[in-house]
């Protein structure tokens, strides 16, 4: 356990920094990585000692009051945090609220922007998938050379803007192998194949709670099948309680309270010597 201050002065402690994580890269220590989408699945993940978790910007304090120790990586989505200021301003709310750094699909200067503030970034490369039109619909990247090395150098340029890290997505293994080489980002991959430093995965896919996975994704569990069950069963529950009350079984004597005899006496006599109510 790493004892630390985080970026908004607290005392704290973490399973991994970003100087753990450079270690490992550097070692080829496999790292994993998770999204988790609320507080019940991040402490699964840290229950199941998943090394890192990617969440949304508008979870970080719920998620790191329900995971205190893991890394986190905040993610600003494609859908906020348009200029370099609201980046800059979103980051540091974010990192304030225990995250460990922030991830950003946005341009070099955003990157830029953010790093100089001592902040952790990892940018993005490979398919955007909001930009799949750009790509010519959804496609792994990095099948010839050319994207390749375009791949790299892209990777320099994340590098020379201050980023420590990259998320790498649907691009060719042997692609990433290679220019893997030749940077020291540290790479998160996602439909990349097996030489990422850390692989990510989606609860969902990951868990078997996603109806239709992608090509690159892998269930290891059997989640949807057992929220199927339980749709079922909150269905029969709500159809019985509505079946109970419209025939008067429900509420019955054993959930119902009642006034003891004498009191109830006692107040028909009370009522009994109020002047009526005239509507």
């Amino acid at each position: 356990m790493k004892h630390i201050y985080t970026y908004g002065g607290q005392y704290a402690q973490r399973h991994l920094t970003v100087g753990c994580i450079l270690r490992n890269k550097a070692a080829g220590k496999r790292m994993t990585q998770v999204t988790a989408f609320d507080a019940e699945e991040a402490a699964a993940a840290a229950e199941a000692q998943i090394d890192t978790l990617t969440i949304g910007t508008d979870t970080v304090r719920d998620i790191r009051a329900a995971a205190p120790h893991i890394f986190i990586t905040a993610a600003q989505s494609m859908r906020e945090h348009v200029t370099e200021d609201d980046a800059l301003g979103g980051a540091i709310k974010a990192m304030t609220d225990g995250a460990d750094a922030i991830y950003t699909p946005r341009s070099l200067t955003h990157i830029e922007r953010i790093a100089r503030e001592g902040i952790s970034v990892q940018g993005h490369s490979g398919l955007f998938p909001a930009r799949a039109s750009q790509f010519g619909g959804l496609r792994t990247v990095g099948k010839t050379a050319q994207e390749a090395l375009e791949l790299l150098d892209y990777f320099r340029q994340l590098e020379s803007a201050g980023a420590y890290s990259v998320e790498v997505e649907c691009v060719a293994e042997e692609a990433l192998a290679e220019i893997s080489k030749h940077s020291n980002l540290v790479t998160v991959t996602i439909g990349a194949g097996s030489f990422g430093d850390i692989i990510l995965s989606y609860m969902s896919d990951l868990s078997g709670d996603t109806k239709n996975p992608p090509r690159h994704a892998r269930a290891f569990g059997d989640v949807g099948s057992i929220r199927k069950q339980l749709w079922a069963e909150r269905a029969r529950a709500l159809q019985g309680y509505r079946a109970a009350v419209m025939d008067g079984s429900f509420p019955d004597t054993a959930t119902t309270v009642f006034m003891p005899p004498a009191e109830l006496e006692r107040l028909r006599e009370g009522l009994d010597k109020l002047q009526p109510v005239h509507r």
